[in-house]
């Protein structure tokens, strides 16, 4: 027999009861008094994943589509495990295409592309000023090949490969697909994007 038997109601909203239940304080209506309080949103986003996988036929991971969020890059922890992870894809020689359109952080100095690569072959790059977000490709041969393509905001974004095998690839249309999923994408939703600031 267990000592403890806790139940959970799934139904209905979750407020406090009187006399006749646990009790208690609702956040939402009385928040904790503090000082100081901090909350680790990111993690949450960064647990989010932006991520497309293509298996081949037999069932196996042959390329990921990663789409970073600001939360991949808000803290050295969460950076790490970001670069840790697409390097390990590229060692198991799973080909990666990288979309970091945010700019680049106090831990990650010249973009995505160079943590990462830091990681299989350590050597100079640099961003150019005037284009300080990352489009990147990486073949996962035994030569390691990146296909770096560095833009600003504005511009088009351009077809982006992802390679299948060593020698076979496709591009990606992502303006194309951008802007068709924009188009669809409901009114409200749109003009909450449009007037956020900037």
């Amino acid at each position: 027999m267990p000592d403890v038997l806790t139940l959970e109601q799934t139904t209905g909203p979750s407020v406090p009861r009187g006399e006749d239940g646990p009790g208690g304080l609702a956040v939402a209506t009385t928040p904790p008094r503090a000082r100081i309080v901090r909350q680790a949103e990111s993690e949450e986003y960064a647990a989010k994943a932006n991520r497309i996988v293509i298996h081949h036929n037999l069932g196996y991971v042959v390329a990921v589509l990663e789409i970073l969020s600001p939360g991949n890059k808000d803290s050295r922890t969460a950076l790490r495990a970001f670069v840790e992870k697409a390097a390990g894809f590229l060692r198991q020689g799973i080909h990666l295409l990288i979309i970091d359109l945010f700019p680049p952080t106090s831990r990650d100095p010249q973009g995505i592309h160079k943590a990462i690569w830091d990681e299989i072959h350590e050597e100079p790059f640099e961003l150019p000023a005037d284009k300080s977000l990352t489009l990147v490709a990486y073949k996962a041969t035994p030569v390691k090949t990146a296909y770096i393509e560095p833009v600003a905001v504005g511009d088009p974004l351009p077809d982006m490969p992802i390679f299948l095998t060593a020698d076979i690839y496709v591009l990606i249309p992502l303006e194309t697909t951008y802007m068709t999923t924009w188009s669809l994408c409901p009114q409200p939703m749109r003009e909450l994007v449009d007037s956020a600031p900037r």
